[in-house]
């Protein structure tokens, strides 16, 4: 398993490194860094197997995030991993502890489960998956727990030990017991920081804010003039696919264009199993934010698709304005939620109605049935449920 996705990582890499050729851009392989402003641009050093230097008139940063360290716990990414060493555990662990129930903490979690291991998760909030919608979040928690997965909410984590072959975590539980656990392998996946160090921002005046990020406006443009950044290093979602759009809507501006990005359909996955995925606000948000709003279900039971995969888990949930029936989000939890997604996403930037949606015709038997229906139930009118 692990060579094929060794495999898998080296064709998507050699595939850019095709693209970069085909579309005539110079890879220079190393470490970059600001050197000084030069007249119509700046200088960037960069330091490989050689040290190169080279110009630029417009300059975009792009150098992503970090997994966060937990003070006293560094990663040796063989008993104290990220998620990169997540990925390279060389045998199924017996007992793998993960701290942090977020997005990556719970895919590396799923994963290894259902390869075998004891998991335990720990998290410092008390509430699960507090970014998704409550509901969906309810389901999420009742089937990873019926999977087997042990998670402890509200915790405080002590003094985390590395051993000869295993990892001592203590910690406080949601009662103020003291606890001990011990584990072959310790996941922590308690966050991401931008990857700034080593940029060489103060030599530029490259402005940074509190917590590290660059800072940009709208356009991505920083403090220095045609110096833009996107991704993990700036504000907003750390998505990989948010980067790419910026980084498309940034080269559309160098060229003049007017490139854009709407933060507001900006879906969001996590690839557990059930996969969760939704795009716009949740119940709650609605909820803080004073909007009328009607909602409408329907559950994965029902469709004829999911039965024959054998995967009838969880179900789509639409979010409506009142009074204009506008699509304000959308969230799934279930087979390929991944890919129906899509569907919300393009229905939001056109801005349909859950009345669009469900009026349109939808191929039996499929997935995406469920999305019509959940449409359809906005107003009550789902027809097989």
């Amino acid at each position: 398993m692990l060579a094929r996705k060794d495999t898998v990582v080296k064709q998507n890499n050699d595939g850019i490194l095709y693209l970069f050729k085909k579309n005539k851009v110079t890879f220079f392989h190393g470490r970059g860094s600001f050197v000084k402003a030069i007249d119509g641009g700046h200088e960037i050093k960069i330091v490989g197997a050689t040290e190169e230097s080279i110009s630029a008139k417009q300059v975009i940063i792009a150098t992503g995030s970090n997994p966060r360290e937990l003070p006293g716990a560094a990663f040796d990414e063989k008993l104290i991993l990220s998620n990169t060493g997540a990925l390279a555990i060389a045998d199924v662990p017996k007992r793998l502890g993960v701290i942090g129930a977020g997005v990556i903490g719970l895919e590396m979690g799923s994963v290894w489960r259902r390869l075998g291991s004891e998991v335990t998760v720990l998290e410092a909030l008390p509430t699960f998956l507090g970014a998704v919608d409550e509901q969906v979040a309810k389901e999420a928690l009742k089937q990873f727990t019926k999977q087997g997965l042990a998670i402890n909410l509200n915790v405080k984590i002590g003094a985390i030990t590395a051993g000869k072959n295993d990892v001592t975590v203590n910690y406080v539980d949601d009662k103020g017991a003291a606890q001990k656990a011990v584990f072959d392998k310790l996941i922590v996946s308690i966050g991401r920081v931008p990857n700034t160090i080593g940029l060489n921002a103060e030599a530029v005046g490259l402005k940074l804010d509190e917590r590290g990020f660059i800072a940009v406006d709208a356009d991505c443009k920083t403090s220095l003039p045609n110096v833009w950044a996107v991704g993990d290093v700036v504000r907003g979602p750390m998505l990989a696919h948010k980067a790419e759009e910026e980084g498309v809507a940034v080269a559309e501006r160098i060229a003049g264009q007017h490139g854009h990005v709407n933060f507001n359909t900006i879906p969001w996955v996590i690839y557990t199993s059930p996969e969760i995925a939704w795009v716009g606000k949740t119940e709650q948000q609605l909820k803080a934010e004073k909007i009328a709003y009607k909602t409408g279900s329907f559950p994965f039971l029902a469709n004829g698709r999911a039965r024959a995969l054998g995967d009838t888990t969880g179900f789509v949930k639409f979010l409506a304005d009142a009074k204009t029936d506008e699509i304000l989000g959308v969230h799934i939890i279930g087979p390929m939620a991944s890919e129906l997604i899509s569907e919300a996403v393009v229905a939001m930037e056109f801005r349909a109605s859950s009345e669009d949606i469900a009026r349109i015709c939808h191929a039996h038997p499929s997935l995406s049935e469920a999305v019509k229906e959940a449409a359809l139930a906005v107003d009550g009118r789902a027809l097989n449920f």
